[in-house]
């Protein structure tokens, strides 16, 4: 379903004015009528927010509306009212109406209106808010804002960081935008899979589903053979006929997984190759010096990683606290590569680093943030070689207590490489001749320091959602062996929870410092999220208090009374559906799923560019020497955070993207076959269904159900026959038929081979209450089924 902007009028229905001015960059919108002092109507307060995106804080809406004492505690029940209802929703530090850009954004420029101006779209766009919304690009003149310097200009094929402002103009697009900076100028190329034509030359199929056909012809073809996934762009485009192009690459054999992997490489823009600047830079670059360290290589650090990890950069070691005055606690110690030594502020390493905003993780493949010299040599914490790091020891008490911690800048050497699996079966009874003579002076004292921390842990109770990760494991040809649920071992946990620590300690030394900084902030449900879970929930006769204070013990709850029951699995999805997005931000909330006031990532600076500005900050504001973080980098916070945090969610799209492309290659062979499957989703048009052994998702049509009359009732999450009363709800077990597998498209369709179930007596008198305006889908004879995902 789309969701489209409506157009904003006045109160009599007229075309705004150019009247006043909504802040200096904005366009012109008429004034409302504020009486200052006077608490705001809630239209004018929407109206306001909608107009004004840059002054749509609590803090903002107060000041605008002079509002002070009981009148700001009003705005305050007003705009939680608001929410609640799903009129507004939190976007960082800001209020924005729901389907709304965030004032800050990344985009994509896509295209040009009738007129020759620039048309982008957001770069990230959540899949259930239908289509992206259009934003007309607004360029300065050469002399940029006010005249102070040169203002960025942008073209087709950009990825820009743009300031978003409301349109005032009828018939065009919702928002208009002014470019703040261009994250990166994309090449005019594109990718399909090459088809060879008689007589030569061929022609290039899309692998994006609107993309264009093109004609190759046998002089550019660049030895491209049938099936290759080749990258291409346009050589001449005619008035007739199909666009005719060159082929600059051949990526492989569509039947490869890099291929594969380079399909969502390249349809979401992720830089892959770095600049000769950049390896110049990391090739010159020489080991770190001991000027403001301490000598900690005799401390028996020790790193514990997945089997096949390349870069390692987090150690850690634990011992009894010495402490007469902490009697039963323990000091555990946390060393994190010290990147900012090697990637300084404003270098090509560090605009290239900003530019990737993370490591990526194919299956086969790792697009890093940095370049291998960095990442896999001077930054990775390898067993018996020197090695830079930014050290915290943090003191716990014997119930688990954080009580004191202290960051030093050290140079360290790794005592030992273990894996997860490795260090787990030593303390399980079962060393090996490495974990031997470690198991007594180093891992059982860690595995006893995360006893007394678990028991913190326990006592904050942050959200326990713990649902399964599938790894995919390929065969030496690249294509996929099976898919497996590797277990979760302490050993992860300890680790995690050592990690999730030496965060908080990031986050309260920078507060304590006054440092800004980027937090790791997670909003909690909103009021209309809540809203949606509660309803469901009491579908099955468990209850949510209603309230804007939830914690996540509230859902915690929720869990523990659907284990062991038919629907736990139900109210797992529905609880992680109902969760906000983590993201980057230097205004504080909190992090709800952690349950922590005050959380920022420390522990991955090889992947992750906020660690590397919280390191820059604790090196700054703890006089750590070089490397530390500048004022230039201190007032573009606000934009680092929107940027890293929507190339976070590019990331996670392109993996899960790759993953469910391989997965339809695996099972395109196999048309035609049953298998086992749950319900992952219910909408209007149909099911989604989940195959757990394959980790794949495909999607089954309602017109395929059979030929009654079938009702989607939201609360119950249930498509159900309004004859039969047979149906189907989130979580039921059923028997597929795969009826098509599309690879490059990453999508499965399947047929429904399970009869529907009764359906609860709460759908039924759903049925007769004749609420049918809430989704009734009737089957169409002869309607060709939606190809793909829906």
């Amino acid at each position: 379903m789309s969701r489209i902007p409506r157009e904003r009028t006045n109160p009599a229905g007229k075309r705004p004015g150019k009247i006043g001015r909504a802040g200096k960059d904005a366009p012109a919108v008429e004034p409302l009528n504020i009486v200052h002092g006077a608490l705001p109507s809630r239209e004018v307060i929407l109206r306001f927010i909608a107009d004004h995106p840059q002054k749509a804080s609590k803090r903002e809406l107060a000041k605008a509306f002079g509002l002070k004492g009981d009148n700001r505690v009003e705005l305050k029940h007003m705009l939680q009212e608001l929410e609640q209802e799903g009129m507004l929703q939190k976007n960082r530090k800001s209020l924005i109406r729901p389907g709304a850009l965030p004032p800050v954004t990344v985009l994509d420029i896509t295209t040009r209106d009738k007129d020759g101006d620039l048309i982008g779209r957001p770069a990230e766009w959540p899949e259930d808010q239908g289509v992206a919304p259009a934003v007309a690009i607004r360029q300065q003149s050469p002399a940029g804002r006010q005249g102070k310097g040169k203002a960025p200009v942008a073209g087709l094929g950009d990825r820009i960081l743009a300031k978003i402002f409301p349109a005032v103009d009828r018939g065009g697009p919702a928002y208009t935008a002014r470019i703040i900076k261009v994250i990166d100028r994309r090449r005019g190329a594109s990718m399909g899979v090459f088809r060879t034509a008689p007589g030569g030359g061929g022609r290039l199929l899309p692998i994006e589903r609107r993309g264009e056909e093109m004609v190759i012809d046998p002089e550019f073809t660049g030895g491209a053979t049938d099936g290759d996934l080749v990258e291409v762009e346009i050589a001449r485009l005619g008035r007739f006929g199909l666009p005719r192009a060159k082929v600059l690459s051949v990526v492989g054999s569509v039947g490869s997984e890099k291929a594969i992997s380079m399909i969502a490489i390249h349809a979401h823009g992720i830089p892959h190759v770095f600049p000769p600047a950049v390896i110049a830079e990391a090739e010159a670059a020489k080991p770190a010096s001991m000027s403001h360290r301490e000598d900690w290589r005799d401390v028996p650090l020790i790193t514990i990683d997945p089997a096949d990890a390349k870069d390692h950069d987090d150690a850690v070691y634990a011992e009894l606290d010495p402490s007469p005055d902490n009697p039963g606690g323990v000091v555990v110690t946390v060393a994190i590569a010290d990147v900012s030594w090697y990637v300084r502020p404003n270098s090509p390493l560090d605009r290239e680093a900003l530019k990737r905003g993370n490591s990526v993780y194919f299956p086969d493949r790792v697009v890093p943030m940095l370049p291998e010299r960095i990442s896999n040599d001077l930054c990775s914490l390898k067993e018996g070689v020197d090695r830079p790091a930014l050290a915290v020891r943090m003191s716990f008490s014997g119930e688990g207590r954080k009580i004191g911690h202290i960051f030093h800048r050290i140079m360290m050497k790794s005592a030992a490489k273990l894996s997860y699996q490795q260090a787990q079966a030593a303390i399980d009874g079962k060393p090996d001749d490495q974990t031997g003579p470690m198991l007594e002076p180093i891992l059982k004292p860690l595995w006893h320091a995360y006893e007394v921390m678990k028991r913190g842990r326990d006592r904050r109770q942050p959200l326990e959602l713990d649902m399964p990760e599938r790894k995919i494991l390929l065969k030496s040809n690249g294509t996929v062996d099976r898919v497996v649920v590797p277990p979760r071992l302490d050993a992860h946990k300890l680790i995690e929870e050592m990690m999730i620590q030496a965060n908080v300690c990031a986050a309260e030394t920078l507060e304590k410092k006054r440092q800004p900084l980027i937090y790791r902030i997670h909003d909690g449900p909103t009021l209309a999220k809540q809203e949606i879970l509660r309803e469901f929930l009491a579908t099955l006769g468990i209850s949510l208090a209603k309230g804007g204070n939830m914690r996540a013990n509230n859902f915690n709850g929720i869990l523990a009374k659907a284990d062991g029951t038919p629907h736990q699995t139900m109210v797992s999805e529905m609880v992680l559906r109902s969760q906000s997005q983590a993201i980057y931000g230097p205004e504080n909330i909190g992090h709800f799923g952690l349950n922590l006031m005050k959380y920022a990532h420390f522990t991955s600076p090889i992947r992750r560019y906020a660690d590397l500005i919280v390191h820059r900050a604790l090196v700054g504001s703890l006089g750590f020497g070089e490397g530390g973080i500048t004022p230039d980098e201190e007032a573009a916070l606000d934009d680092i955070a929107a940027e890293i945090s929507t190339f976070e969610r590019r990331a996670m799209a392109a993996e899960r993207e790759t993953v469910d492309r391989l997965i339809a290659h695996h099972l395109s062979g196999r048309v035609g076959e049953e298998f086992a499957g749950r319900v992952s989703g219910v909408t209007k048009s149909g099911l989604f269904v989940s195959l757990p052994d394959y980790g794949a998702d495909g999607f089954v049509p309602i017109s395929t159900l059979g030929s009654d009359y079938f009702i989607y009732d939201e609360a119950h999450q249930a498509l159900s026959g309004e004859r039969t009363g047979l149906g189907y709800r989130l979580g039921d077990s059923v028997t597929v038929k795969l009826a098509e597998a599309i690879p490059l498209a990453g999508a499965l369709r399947f047929e429904m081979i399970s009869e529907g179930r009764e359906m609860p007596a709460a759908v039924r008198s759903f049925h007769k209450a004749g609420r049918r305006d809430r989704g009734q889908v009737r089957k169409k004879p002869g309607t060709r089924p939606p190809r793909g995902r829906h």
